[in-house]
C-alpha cells in the first residue's frame, strides 16, 4: 500500500482572536494549501474537526461553508467530532480517506472558537461529555484531573513540584513558538503559588481557553513526489476508547485509550517507544502528562515524574516532550489541538521547528478526549 503523506502543515496564532470559527478555518486552510502549492480544486476530501461550533457559537455547517470559503467545490466534506481529541479522530479519518484510495488530496482543518465565552460557560460546554451520572452531580474535567493527580501522588510517591515542573517546563518551550497563546516563562514559585483550581492542582496546572485553527494537507506518497521534495509520512496511526464513566476504570492513573491506541500504531509503523524523538502529548492538566508518558511506553508505571524531574523531557533531552509548549503553553482551541499536534511533530521531522527544533527523525502525537475517554496516536516520520 502506497504511503500516506503530509505534503502541508499550517497553524494559526493561537489566543484571543476577534475572528470567528468560519474565519479560524479559513486562515488555516488557506495557509496549507499554499504552504503546498496546491490549488483548492485538487482537494478531493475536506474534513473539519470541530467539537462545538453549534454550542459555542451558534454556527452548524462549518464543512461545507468552509469548501466554499477555500474555492474547494466540488470537494466531499464532513465534520469530525470526537470532543477534545477531534483534532487525532480527524487525522484518523484523513489518514483513512487517502489510504483507502478513496482521496488522492484530503485537507483536514481543526479549529475552535471560545474564548468569547466565559470561563463558566466554556467548562459547561466541555463537561457535557462526561457521562450523565457524573454530570449532574457538577463533575468536569478539572475536578477528575484534581482527584487522579492526588491518587498518582500518594501511590507513587511523586512531589508535587513534579507536576509545577512540567507547567514551567512547558511555558519555556513556548516562548520560542510564534503561535503560541502564552510566550512567557514561569517559574515554579509561581506555579506552585497560584490560585488552587482542584486540589492538589492549581491554575497554572492547567491549559487556558483558547481561538486557534491548524491545517494538515495529506496525499499518497507517490502524489506527494509530484508536489513537492519535503514532506513527511504517517507511518502509524491508532484510535481507542476507554470507559465512558471513569469511575468504572480499575486504575484511575492508567489510560487505557492511549495504551491501546499507541500499541496499534507502534505496531504499524514496526517502530516503539524507544523509536520516538519527539512527542506532544495532551497536557490539558499536567498531571496528563505524566500518565501518557508512562502508558506510551516511554516510562514505567509511576516513574514518569522522574523524567521531568532529572531533565529527560526536556527540549535538549533524550525525549523531548512538547517541544510547541503543549497545551499549557501553546493553548487549546478542541478542535484544533490534535491537528496542531500533528504539526508541531511534522515541523519536527521535516526540520522547519525554527528555534525549537530538536534531532528528530521519528515524532509521536497523542491526543486525548474527555479524561482518557478517546485517544489517537499518531506517528510521524521524516520521508526517506
Amino acid at each position: 500500500m502506497d504511503r500516506v503523506a503530509v505534503v502541508g502543515a499550517s497553524m494559526t496564532q493561537f489566543g484571543q482572536r476577534d475572528a470567528w470559527i468560519r474565519g479560524l478555518l479559513a486562515e488555516a486552510g488557506e495557509a496549507c494549501l499554499d504552504d503546498a502549492g496546491v490549488p483548492p480544486d485538487a482537494v478531493d476530501h475536506l474534513y473539519v474537526s470541530n467539537m462545538a461550533s453549534g454550542e459555542f457559537e451558534g454556527q452548524t455547517g462549518v464543512p461545507n461553508a468552509l469548501a466554499h470559503d477555500l474555492s474547494a467545490i466540488p470537494a466531499y466534506t464532513a465534520r469530525i467530532d470526537q470532543t477534545s481529541s477531534s483534532g487525532g479522530a480527524g487525522t484518523y479519518a484523513a489518514w483513512q480517506s487517502v489510504a483507502s484510495g478513496a482521496s488522492e488530496m484530503t485537507l483536514l482543518v481543526g479549529g475552535e472558537k471560545m474564548t468569547h465565552r466565559s470561563t463558566a460557560e466554556a467548562t459547561d460546554v466541555i463537561a457535557s461529555l462526561t457521562h450523565p451520572c457524573e454530570y449532574k452531580h457538577g463533575v468536569t474535567l478539572p475536578s477528575f484531573a484534581g482527584l487522579t493527580a492526588r491518587l498518582y501522588l500518594d501511590e507513587y510517591d511523586a512531589p508535587r513540584e513534579s507536576l509545577g515542573k512540567v507547567a514551567v517546563k512547558n511555558h519555556r518551550n513556548g516562548v520560542d513558538n510564534p503561535h503560541a497563546q502564552f510566550r512567557k516563562e514561569v517559574s515554579l514559585e509561581e506555579v506552585l503559588e497560584s490560585p488552587v483550581v482542584a486540589d492538589p492542582l492549581r491554575l497554572y496546572d492547567f491549559c487556558p481557553i483558547t481561538d486557534g485553527s491548524a491545517a494538515l494537507l495529506f496525499c499518497p506518497e507517490s502524489v506527494a513526489r509530484e508536489w513537492t521534495d519535503e514532506y513527511a509520512v504517517i507511518s502509524g496511526i491508532g484510535g481507542a476508547t476507554d470507559t465512558h464513566v471513569v469511575h468504572e476504570r480499575p486504575d484511575p492513573t492508567t489510560m487505557r485509550g492511549v495504551v491501546e491506541s499507541s500499541e496499534r500504531a507502534y505496531e504499524m509503523a514496526g517502530l516503539g517507544p524507544e523509536d520516538v524523538d519527539v512527542a506532544e502529548l495532551h497536557d490539558m492538566f499536567t498531571i496528563l502528562e505524566f500518565l501518557q508518558f508512562e502508558d506510551l511506553g516511554f516510562a514505567e508505571k509511576g516513574e514518569g515524574w522522574k523524567a521531568v524531574e532529572e531533565g529527560r523531557t526536556d527540549r535538549d533531552g533524550e525525549l523531548p516532550i512538547n517541544t510547541s509548549g503543549g497545551l499549557k503553553s501553546k493553548g487549546h482551541p478542541l478542535g484544533a489541538s490534535g491537528v496542531a499536534q500533528a504539526y508541531e511533530v511534522y515541523e519536527q521531522v521535516t526540520g522547519d521547528a525554527g528555534d525549537r527544533q530538536v534531532d528528530a527523525d521519528v515524532g509521536l502525537a497523542c491526543n486525548v478526549g474527555g479524561f482518557g475517554n478517546c485517544v489517537t496516536t499518531t506517528i510521524v516520520e521524516a520521508a526517506e
